[in-house]
């Protein structure tokens, strides 16, 4: 994964001073979980720009691209998805504003932020899928942000926690997984 640095990695024998220790043995998973919906919800904030950017050089591309003497942005089927996706990320932002607001409030907002990326996961698939198509062959080229963004932004449905296990979460406040 080129926007990563992800890596294996393995304690093998390793031992903490109690000095270097950070907060209780034991509870780093648990310390891990309580601060997922940050995460989450910074992953929903810093997708948003790259959608935007990425619906913008679309809109830019294609009116300039000619194909059987009119630009690709003239067929109504290319705007028509453009404005379909700028509402969806305009709709994306409105729950991350609403999550982050009832977080700063002081509430548990796991199935909002659940629900958030989710989302976002989702949508970034959606744009950069949609948006590639528009672009041709030369969406596959380096040279351009939606041969990037296409590849990286895939990371959005599952660090954090996969589109899964946001839908499992999500099911959970539902109260809609099966009983054990």
């Amino acid at each position: 994964m080129r926007s990563s640095d992800t890596a294996q990695i393995f304690f093998e024998d390793v031992r903490v001073p109690s000095k270097n220790l950070i907060g209780e043995e034991g509870k780093g998973f648990t310390y891990q979980m309580l601060q997922f919906q940050e995460e989450r919800l910074w992953g929903v904030a810093t997708v948003l720009t790259p959608l935007e950017t990425i619906i913008q050089e679309t809109i830019d591309y294609t009116r300039q691209r000619k194909v059987f003497d009119q630009s690709v942005l003239h067929n109504q089927a290319v705007h028509f998805c453009l404005a379909e996706l700028a509402t969806e990320v305009e709709l994306l932002r409105s729950l991350l504003y609403r999550t982050v607001a009832f977080y700063v409030e002081g509430n548990d907002v796991t199935k909002f932020a659940s629900t958030a990326k989710l989302k976002a996961g989702c949508l970034a698939r959606e744009v950069t899928d949609s948006c590639l198509q528009f672009w041709g062959g030369m969406g596959f080229t380096s040279e351009v942000l939606v041969s990037r963004f296409y590849r990286d932004l895939r990371l959005m449905s599952i660090g954090g926690g996969t589109d899964e296990t946001m839908l499992s979460i999500i099911c959970k406040y539902m109260e809609t997984l099966p009983s054990k």
